[in-house]
């Protein structure tokens, strides 16, 4: 009888540790980069897709600012909010930690340039086609060189 007692009580706690660890990794912070535009916190994603004045115009100082990832058009709040100052309608480049909707800033560096400078040879790559073909450079590769073409926030 002791002995199915003890079993039991180790499956519970098992099972407590189990979910424990499911719902702290849930939490647990995740490092990264994150690009887009410096806007007002109080904009939606479909104000700051249409690129709405409200989105971008001066209100001074202790204006509340958020990033606006224009690839995904999911809105992240800053922590803290003083390297974001200054920036309000800028593409920027975020470092830092996320957690649920928020940022914690690490860095913001403006956006100087999108992809590679002319004459740099592309790194290798694979991707599906629109016929769900895998492409790389070499099956995209013309007699002339090859041009890639990336559109972001296309709505198609």
């Amino acid at each position: 009888m002791w002995d199915v007692a003890a079993r039991l009580l180790t499956r519970i706690v098992l099972l407590s540790t189990m979910s424990w660890l499911a719902l702290a990794q849930k939490d647990m912070a995740h490092s990264g980069p994150w690009s887009g535009i410096i806007i007002h916190s109080d904009c939606t994603s479909d104000e700051a897709f249409a690129e709405a004045a409200k989105c971008t115009e001066n209100r001074g100082p202790g204006a509340k600012l958020a990033l606006y990832d224009d690839t995904t058009r999911k809105i992240y709040s800053l922590q803290p909010q003083d390297q974001a100052a200054g920036r309000l309608g800028d593409s920027v480049t975020v470092d830092g930690a996320l957690q649920g909707d928020l940022i914690q800033v690490a860095s913001i560096k403006k956006l100087t340039g999108i992809g590679l400078p002319v004459g740099r040879k592309a790194p290798g790559f694979s991707a599906h086609d629109q016929f769900g073909h895998e492409q790389n450079l070499d099956t995209l590769r013309g007699k002339n060189g090859t041009v890639l073409l990336f559109f972001r926030s296309a709505d198609w």
